[in-house]
Parts: structure tokens; sequence; C-alpha cells
């Protein structure tokens, strides 16, 4: 009885571990792995190590740029690459399998790197999909109006940006060809603690960074503004010089010009009234006339003398 119990413990505990192998095996036959570095980081890429290896092959299909494959025969220890860049290269190692090396890690190497393997336990792969981070370059000064300025260029991927003391500006990005991007961001925001210090809080996934700077508005800031209020208040006064005048002409006008004069109106009686005092004075000169024309004439006297007295 002890026996058979012992034998069926055994054949359970190996099938146990059968089925761990053949889960790690199928595990292997297809794994994928997440690999992030820096730009200008040296990045080693290994395959799993399954019974004796005949054959390695690395498959590389970066984001920019073709295809290219590395093969390594450890049977005649003979390696074969094309359209590789100089800074991928095999990298072997006492004991262990030979690895993939990428020196000087650059934008241009991001993408996926499969490892294919023959050995005598069977044929196996492994994918690694590289993403590569570019730290942005800060920097922070000052504007011609004596603004803060800070700008985080060419960081992959886009930076975070914000300000000490509290900003209400918005970051500008701009894209660039090879997948960087360049962060602007302008201080707008009013100190009120009388201090001019500004701070530029840059957060990134390849680090963290920060500047301070003070700056002052400039002298041809504040002289452009002086202008602007001059011209203003110089434009306002001839407005008003001029609207101030133009109603005094027309004030002026309204009392220099007199109502047009109503033409009598003369009745007919008006008018004989008028002729009557001339006809009667006509008449009697006329009367003194003949009165001295009748006398003449009795007494026989010259007309002319008549007329001289």
């Amino acid at each position: 009885m002890k026996a058979g119990t012992n034998m069926k413990i055994a054949q359970k505990t190996m099938s146990v571990f059968v089925l761990l192998a053949i889960t790690m095996v199928m595990g292997l036959a297809g794994k994928n792995e997440e690999l992030v570095t820096t730009v200008g980081d040296n990045s080693v890429l290994t395959c799993p190590i399954i019974g004796e290896i005949k054959m390695l092959t690395w498959i590389i299909n970066p984001k920019a740029g073709g295809p290219c494959t590395l093969v390594h025969r450890t049977d005649t220890n003979m390696t074969h690459r094309t359209k590789c860049s100089d800074n991928i290269n095999w990298k072997f190692r006492a004991g262990l399998a030979p690895a993939l090396e990428i020196q000087q890690v650059g934008i241009a190497q991001e993408g996926s790197y499969r490892c294919e393997m023959s050995s005598t336990e069977g044929n196996f792969h492994i994918t690694y999909h590289l993403t590569v981070l570019a730290p942005p370059m800060l920097s922070l000064y000052c504007d011609e109006q004596g603004s803060p300025v800070c700008e985080a260029a060419a960081g992959k991927p886009p930076a975070q940006l914000s300000w000490v003391p509290e900003s209400s500006s918005r970051a500008e990005e701009q894209c660039h060809d090879n997948g960087t991007v360049t962060v602007l961001s302008k201080f707008t925001a009013r100190s009120i603690n009388g201090t001019n210090v500004t701070t530029c809080m840059v957060s990134h996934p390849a680090g963290s960074w920060n500047q301070s700077i003070a700056c002052r508005p400039s002298e041809k800031t504040n002289f452009l503004l002086y202008a602007c209020i001059i011209a203003c208040v110089l434009v306002i006064t001839t407005l008003l010089a001029v609207i101030y005048y133009f109603k005094l002409r027309s004030d002026r006008l309204c009392h220099k010009t007199k109502p047009p004069e109503i033409a009598p109106i003369h009745s007919q009686q008006d008018d004989t009234m008028e002729v009557e005092p001339y006809t009667t004075y006509v008449q009697k000169e006329n009367v003194i006339y003949n009165s001295v024309l009748d006398l003449t004439v009795e007494q026989n006297l010259p007309q002319d003398l008549c007329q001289e007295t």
C-alpha cells in the first residue's frame, strides 16, 4: 500500500514539473517585453538560454529607416549582418549567449527587436519594444518686455512646465520631424509679494529640472508705455478742442444772423394818403402862378419882369 501511495505521489510531482516546464517554454516562445532607455545610453538585449544554442537571429524594425538583421551560428562561430547601423552589434560574454548591444542609443533606434533562437530544445523567440526618451534642454530667459520665458526644447515625450509663483499662461508646443517636441511657456501672472524672482519647473519621464530668474521691465517697454499714454492724452485733448471750436463758431453764427425783413403791406388808401399832400401843394402853387399871370396881363407888364419879381 505504501509503495503504491509513493508511486502516485511521484507521478503527481512529475506531472507538476512537466506542466511548469511546458508553461515556461510556451511563455518564452512568445514573450514580449517593454524596454525604456534614454538618448545617449547603452542598451544590452539578451535572449533566453534553453538547451544548447545552435543559431541566434535578431530582426530589428526601427520606427525610422528600414529593417536590419544580425545572425550568429554557434557551430561555425560565424556572424552575418544586413543594413544595420554601426552602433548596433553583437556582444560576446564568457559563459553567456551572445547579446545585442546598442551603443549611444538615438531616437532612430526606437522600435521592435525580435530574437529568434534555435536550440536542442526547439525554437523560441522574444520581442523587445524599445522606447527612447529624449530629455529636453531647459532654458530660461527674459524677453523684450521683461517677462520670464521658459523653454524645454527637443523633448520626447513633451515636457510639462509649471511656474512658481503660479502663472495663468498656456504652454505652446512645436513638433519636430524627429519626433521631439519643444514646449514654450511665458510667465504672465504678476507677483504680489514684491519680488520679481520666478522659477520654471520642468517635469519629464527622463527627469525633473528647475531654474529661477529675476526679470525687470525693460526701459524700452517703459518708454513705449509712456509714449502711448502721452499720445492718447494729446489725441483726446485735440478732439475736445476741435469739438469746442466748432460749437463756439456755431453759436456766433446764430447771433449774427438776422431774421429776413418782411416787406410792409401797403393798402390803396395808404398810397392815396402819401400822394394827396403833393397834389395839394401843386394845386396851391398853380393858383399863385395863375394870380400873378392875371395881374401882369391887366397891367401890360412883360412876363420876364414879373418872373424876376
